[in-house]
């Protein structure tokens, strides 16, 4: 078991790439905390997971408010003494382009992809430095790297992680704390399934593989960094989009 005992939050774990992270990080032996603004998905998750003889708490948290943030973590340190791994996963989108896109929806969507993973770096970061060890991973996005049509506000908040995440590396990297960031391409989840199909073709054509993405190749990526394996590993960006690029 490549995380046997760690204990590992995850945000934006009730639904699609978060959920399988949490399901294989607790199948490695991590004690997950299932974090999810809908907390109802994220008590299912935790349910499933202890169903299959793994270890979870689930907790109603929405990372734009800090205070349900620095509560949560309070809560798992209580309950398993310390904090190894935070996947910073929750993310939005609110599509539009620069011409249509409302004030609101741009302010909305930084508030929860970019101020969220400040949000929740910030609330694990005084139990990591007093532990001398942890691991931060951010969510970013192929598009954050290159840009994309119709999601400036989506675009900017994932540039910004990344670079959020190479200052966080230099600035931790002393106190044991490596920061990476993972940026996948396409990958089917809810949010892509109701897309139309001659889009989502578009998308396969694109990647060398001619597919797209699954939740769990995410999902491994996270545990690859979340692994001891990834020790002497920090201020990364590991590009998981199927050659798309390329």
């Amino acid at each position: 078991m490549r995380l046997k005992d760690k204990v590992v939050i995850i945000t934006g774990a009730g639904r699609g790439i978060g959920r399988d992270t949490a399901y294989l990080f607790a199948k490695e032996g991590a004690k997950v905390a299932v974090c999810d603004r809908d907390g109802a998905a994220a008590s299912d998750v935790a349910a499933q997971i202890g169903s299959q003889n793994g270890v979870a708490m689930a907790f109603p948290v929405d990372v734009t408010v800090r205070r349900e943030l620095d509560e949560m973590v309070e809560k798992v340190i209580a309950a398993w003494s310390r904090v190894d791994v935070l996947i910073n996963n929750a993310g939005i989108t609110q599509d539009a382009t620069l011409a249509k896109m409302t004030e609101e929806q741009f302010d909305r969507v930084v508030s929860v992809n970019l101020k969220g993973v400040f949000n929740g770096a910030q609330a694990v970061l005084a139990q990591m430095v007093a532990q001398g060890k942890g691991k931060i991973i951010n969510a970013s996005s192929v598009v954050g790297l290159y840009g994309n049509f119709g999601q400036t506000n989506y675009v900017a908040t994932k540039a910004g992680v990344v670079g959020m995440t190479k200052t966080w590396a230099k600035e931790l990297g002393r106190k044991g704390i490596t920061v990476n960031a993972v940026a996948p391409g396409f990958i089917m989840t809810e949010m892509t399934g109701a897309m139309p199909e001659k889009v989502l073709d578009l998308m396969r054509e694109k990647s060398p593989l001619n597919r797209l993405g699954a939740t769990d190749d995410i999902a491994k990526a996270y545990l690859y960094l979340a692994s001891d394996d990834a020790d002497f590993v920090t201020g990364h960006v590991l590009s998981v989009d199927g050659g798309l690029v390329v």
